[in-house]
């Protein structure tokens, strides 16, 4: 039914947990600054009604306005957490799955550091890098859509995009897979191997996708018990703050522990399923040109890749002169 071993996949979460422990730290002091800032926000919305506006709408908007503080400052800070807690939990995630041995405790934490930075110098070059491939994933799956269409099968086109808007939510880690191939691979021009993860990758679609539903279930069904769980304490809390959205503040806060909990335990499981089946499909595989061929005409973002891969390229096979060359 799928290509990857749980039991491994459990224990590199096992062996990773230091990353789990950091994954914690970060998503759920995520989580926290939303209820903070929400609940502030609601509080401070409702001390308008001394003025004369109406207590319920100003605490709600508010709250509103509390929650885009914290969205905004996110999105701010969204390449540092990339490059800091996801590219190094996916760097020892790749060594474990290939039988090395990692350091543990808060020395791993530096270590999967270093191998991040031996591939990608700064922040910024790893974040170029992962918005060009999820703009190109996006298109992928796009693509096999219209292959799907052009088969004269009855029905067959409403069940390729009923199947399309699962696909929308479990194709959201490719990027990482990509990322762990430009790490295993210990390329030193990762815009190229890039190119090359996403050619075979998309020759590759069909095994990856059954196993990425499969995930996605099964980790929105966590994400859902989660939820259910925590939703009476979050109702407790919420009946504390002002105006009469209690309820509906906390439902809110309730999906932000459930979304902090599957984002820092829940997904770093399907990503270590996921690489098992992407290094397991492509082994022994080159890409195909036709398949890069096909993405160079339907995606910009893909070509795009491709100059900055030459321009790497190029650059790197430019001599180095200095004074004694002249």
């Amino acid at each position: 039914m799928w290509d990857f071993s749980l039991g491994r996949a459990i224990g590199a979460m096992f062996r990773t947990w230091p990353f789990i422990a950091l994954r914690m730290i970060v998503y759920f002091s995520v989580a926290l600054a939303y209820v903070v800032f929400a609940g502030a926000g609601a509080g401070t919305g409702y001390l308008f009604h001394y003025f004369g506006f109406e207590p319920e709408s100003s605490a709600l908007i508010g709250g509103a306005a509390g929650l885009g503080i914290v969205f905004i400052a996110l999105y701010w800070v969204r390449e540092y957490i990339l490059y800091m807690v996801k590219a190094g939990h996916i760097a020892v995630i790749v060594e474990i799955l290939d039988g090395k041995a990692v350091p543990g405790g808060r020395g791993q934490i530096a270590y999967a550091q270093q191998i991040v930075r031996q591939r990608f110098v700064e922040s910024s070059a790893l974040f170029a890098v992962d918005q060009l491939v999820k703009g190109v994933i996006s298109v992928i799956t796009g693509t096999i859509h219209t292959i799907a269409v052009l088969i004269p099968i009855p029905g067959f086109d409403g069940l390729i995009r009923f199947v399309n808007s699962v696909l929308r939510v479990s194709m959201t880690y490719v990027d990482e897979l990509i990322l762990a191939y430009i790490i295993r691979t210990r390329t030193t021009t990762p815009w190229e191997t890039a190119k090359d993860g996403l050619v075979l990758y998309a020759q590759n679609y069909w095994a990856f996708a059954r196993n990425a539903i499969f995930l996605t279930i099964f980790m929105y069904a966590i994400a859902a018990g989660i939820f259910i769980v925590v939703l009476s304490p979050a109702l407790v809390v919420a009946a504390l703050m002002p105006g009469t959205a209690g309820t509906a503040w906390g439902v809110l806060m309730a999906l932000v522990i459930a979304w902090a909990f599957k984002t820092a335990v829940i997904e770093p499981l399907a990503i270590a399923a996921l690489i098992q089946v992407y290094f397991k499909k492509i082994e022994g595989q080159v890409p195909d040109p036709a398949w890069e061929d096909r993405l160079t005409h339907v995606s910009d973002k893909f070509r795009r890749l491709k100059d900055r891969a030459a321009q790497a390229m190029g650059a790197a096979s430019r001599p180095v002169w200095t004074n004694a060359d002249r």
